[in-house]
C-alpha cells in the first residue's frame, strides 16, 4: 500500500467541509497500467462504427475506495476568506504598460 495525504470535501454530511484524508496510489511500477491505476478502452458503436466513448478498467494493483478520514479543517473567519479580485489601479487591464526600472 502506498499512502498519499489529500484534501476533500467531507464525506459525512452534505455541506462543504474540507478535511484531510488518507488515501491508497496506484504502484508506481506496475506492469498492468503503467502507475495511472487503470486502463482505458475506446469503443465504437456497432452499426456505424463511430467512436462511442470510453470505459474505464480499474487495476487491482490500487482499490480507490481505501480511504481513512485524519482530520476536518476548521473554517476560516469570514475576514480570511478568498475575496473577488481588486484591479490594480496603477495598471491597465492588470498590465503595465511603463518599462522597468
Amino acid at each position: 500500500m502506498r499512502l498519499r495525504i489529500r484534501v476533500t470535501d467531507w464525506p459525512a454530511t452534505g455541506r462543504r467541509r474540507r478535511t484531510l484524508i488518507l488515501t491508497d496510489t496506484p504502484r508506481p511500477d506496475c506492469r498492468n497500467c503503467e502507475g495511472y491505476g487503470g486502463i482505458e478502452h475506446d469503443y465504437g458503436d456497432y452499426e456505424t462504427g463511430e467512436y462511442a466513448g470510453t470505459e474505464w478498467e480499474p487495476c487491482p494493483c490500487w482499490n480507490e475506495s481505501r480511504r481513512w478520514t485524519l482530520l476536518p479543517l476548521p473554517r476560516l473567519p469570514r475576514w480570511l476568506r478568498r475575496r473577488s479580485h481588486v484591479p490594480d489601479p496603477w495598471a491597465a487591464n492588470g498590465y503595465s504598460d511603463e518599462p522597468p526600472f
